[in-house]
């Protein structure tokens, strides 16, 4: 039975795969064995030593290393000691000139690209669903609103050209964090590559890039015995933006599922249940998810922060909490992702609701028209905004429509006549460049799909 959600509930088993034991022994064994083969391709240790060190890395397994760790309580020496057992003779060349945190941060380096390319791949998707279904909704002309009250009328597709640009800059954002943290280091105890020059490597920076390469990573420019982790902290900020985009798409979904609005609703399965008591319910659950897991994410960020701040050349604050942080933020952020896509994918947009809620408001709506309608016809902007304040307080006193008290004002009837008035309550007259900027975004986004699978 698993006790954090993450073990089952959240993520996929592929994104669950990269954080493993299992896999963080065998990328800790392969960062040993290229190590030990670029020295040995430069002269330092046998030849021999080096192949008889990549046999050995193959073969160990997760368990030879509990065993050490259980003898040691050291996780990077228990390796170490595992691969020599199986190394014979040639492990004593394993790990030389080398730190623990030598391995850790570049194995931790390997799993953030890893786990990195399986974002990429979902937010991509994510964001190409968006674009598809906001080119369907061009023609689709909703109220839209502001502090939860009516404003002016919008096509439903700025609102998918929206959650497209604030996708779009969550992918960049999270691409540029990924790269910057997407290193390793081979500099020994304290980052000086000391050892190394003293067993006679002229050029041990050669041989970090040499064996960072194999692995993807770049070298960073200094280092203590870490990384610094203001890199990592970078990466899980981007994380935590990307999530509270999500959060803002998923929570405006929810609001328009409500009942009393209901323009657009989370497909609803034919079995599924909504509530243990009440039958009708057909609750917006998976948005509910994607806010509440961003509540979760936002708080990784903080941690992250915290870990920036090390002393002196380093101490191990910020290994139990990268262990935690690291897996979460990244099976978690992949929920969000793959969950809102889903969501998106299948949407269900009631464009007869959202006519019954343009013709019920669609008159209040277009106070503002009005009110550059008179500022048009000679009126200063100042007057005009107090007369159809006045209309629409009288408007909702009475609970007559706004439409009526403006045909009813007498002031109003002899500046206007009723076919500008009429005029004025068309609300697919007044979309201003709404249904063209909804445009030039999804062809933005579709240009920086191309960017993304390309190099993702």
């Amino acid at each position: 039975m698993w006790v954090h959600p993450i073990d089952s509930r959240y993520g996929s088993e592929l994104m669950r795969a990269i954080f493993r034991q299992e896999n963080r022994i065998k990328l800790m064994a392969r960062v040993e064995a290229l190590y030990a083969r670029a020295l040995a391709e430069r002269g330092f240790i046998p030849k021999e030593a080096a192949e008889a060190i990549e046999r050995a890395a193959e073969e160990v397994t997760p368990e030879d290393v509990r065993a050490e760790e259980a003898l040691v309580k050291h996780e990077t020496m228990a390796l170490v000691r595992a691969i020599s057992k199986r190394a014979g003779r040639y492990g004593e060349y394993l790990h030389l000139g080398l730190t623990s945190n030598d391995v850790l941060d570049t194995v931790m380096g390997v799993q953030i690209r890893q786990a990195g390319s399986i974002i990429l791949r979902s937010s991509a998707s994510l964001l190409e669903k968006i674009v598809k279904r906001g080119e369907e909704s061009l023609d689709i002309v909703c109220l839209g609103r502001t502090h939860g009250v009516v404003a002016d009328p919008i096509p439903l597709s700025m609102k998918f050209a929206l959650w497209s640009y604030y996708v779009r800059r969550s992918i960049a954002r999270f691409m540029d964090s990924l790269n910057e943290a997407s290193v390793g280091k081979l500099r020994g105890a304290v980052g000086t590559a000391a050892a190394s020059i003293e067993l006679g490597i002229k050029d041990p920076l050669e041989v970090e890039s040499e064996v960072l390469a194999a692995l993807g990573l770049s070298p960073p420019e200094i280092t203590t015995q870490v990384v610094p982790r203001d890199r990592l902290a970078h990466l899980i900020l981007s994380m935590s933006l990307f999530s509270s985009a999500l959060d803002t798409i998923a929570n405006e979904i929810r609001n328009l599922h409500r009942t009393e609005i209901s323009e657009v609703k989370e497909h609803f399965e034919e079995r599924q249940v909504g509530s243990s008591t009440m039958p009708h319910k057909m609750n917006p659950i998976n948005s509910e998810k994607v806010c509440g897991l961003a509540r979760l994410m936002r708080s990784l960020a903080i941690a992250a922060l915290e870990n920036v701040v090390l002393e002196h050349e380093r101490d191990l604050t910020n290994s139990s909490v990268e262990r935690a942080i690291l897996p979460e933020a990244f099976l978690i952020l992949e929920e969000q992702i793959n969950t809102l896509s889903a969501v998106i994918e299948n949407l269900e947009i009631d464009r007869v609701r959202i006519g019954e809620n343009l013709e019920k408001y669609g008159d209040i709506a277009l106070s503002e028209r009005l009110m550059i309608w008179l500022v048009k016809k000679g009126l200063g902007r100042q007057e005009a905004h107090e007369i159809v304040r006045s209309i629409s307080l009288r408007s909702h006193r009475s609970g007559r429509r706004f439409i009526d008290e403006v045909l009813a004002d007498e002031s109003l009837s002899k500046i206007l006549r009723p076919e500008e008035i009429e005029a004025i309550f068309s609300p697919r007259s007044y979309l201003g460049l709404g249904r063209e900027l909804s445009i030039e975004e999804f062809r933005a986004a579709r240009e920086f799909l191309k960017e993304v699978l390309l190099n993702g």
